[in-house]
């Protein structure tokens, strides 16, 4: 199998392209190739596969074997691939994902090769039963949640995919392992959860750190940073548009009053191509 290695601030992906549809055992193979020790290594594999509705569908599976509905650093990564590989030529791109349906996408080029993207990552969901959690509130801000006797308050929020936002004193030194899988299995989300621990430095700016539903601790996370951006706005604590700054870096997220959608702009980067035998 041909693999393209690529990241979205250090949340890596092995991006295949060519094939028609998801492989029967595409399971199977995030477990095996997303191994860091016996595998490839990445936070992801993501199939680049034809769409009916857009120029690609993007399929993503977790390290767990499990299937994300959708991804915003694999979303920036797929449009980056076909364009820097000429089976797109607009720099206007529309991906598919099945958690967000048809997504626009914008691409930043330079010299022929995108350096960053902005993506269209659609209207959030704030209606608690479809994050979904068992919360019927719309929306759901400042929930109670205890785990192993430690309480937190958190805001539940869509992006094609379910977030829960907990704001800490210092989410940089936040005890990430403890309480995010711990969090991600809690009763409250019948679907598991991606959790966010939050700190807001000012209205424009967000210290943030991840632990994503079937991977763990990654360096970034697109939609997490969006639904961040979302609950912060919900909680008043920043203005519609906000630099979120995750492990691996910053990405810029808008929130518009306009269309409801949010936006997200950030870097994707290819590290290496190759092949496996599987």
């Amino acid at each position: 199998m041909k693999f393209t290695k690529m990241h979205g601030l250090g949340n890596d992906f092995i991006v295949v392209f060519g094939k028609q549809q998801l492989p029967e055992n595409a399971s199977e193979l995030a477990v095996k190739l997303c191994n860091r020790f016996f595998g490839i290594g990445a936070d992801g594999l993501v199939y680049i596969l034809p769409s009916e509705k857009a120029d690609f569908k993007m399929r993503i599976m977790n390290p767990d074997g499990s299937e994300a509905e959708q991804c915003g650093n694999a979303i920036r990564c797929v449009s980056k691939y076909v364009y820097d590989h000429g089976y797109v030529q607009s720099e206007n791109v529309t991906i598919e994902t099945i958690g967000a349906g048809v997504q626009p996408v914008t691409l930043n080029v330079k010299k022929g090769v995108v350096e960053t993207v902005r993506v269209d990552m659609g209207a959030p969901v704030l209606e608690g039963l479809q994050i979904p959690t068992t919360i019927d509130a719309n929306p759901v801000i400042k929930q109670p949640i205890e785990v192993d006797g430690r309480s937190f308050e958190f805001t539940a929020v869509s992006m094609g995919n379910p977030h829960c936002v907990i704001y800490v004193d210092n989410a940089v030194d936040f005890d990430l392992t403890t309480w995010g899988p711990k969090l991600e299995v809690h009763p409250l989300f019948p679907k598991k959860v991606n959790v966010e621990f939050a700190t807001v430095k000012s209205r424009d700016h967000v210290d943030m750190r991840v632990w994503e539903r079937g991977a763990g601790p990654t360096l970034a996370c697109g939609t997490g940073a969006c639904a961040t951006l979302v609950s912060s706005v919900l909680n008043g604590y920043t203005e519609r548009s906000a630099s979120i700054s995750l492990k691996g870096g910053d990405l810029f997220i808008e929130w518009n009053e306009d269309d409801n959608h949010v936006y997200m702009t950030g870097p994707a980067e290819v590290v290496f191509e190759g092949e496996i035998k599987l």
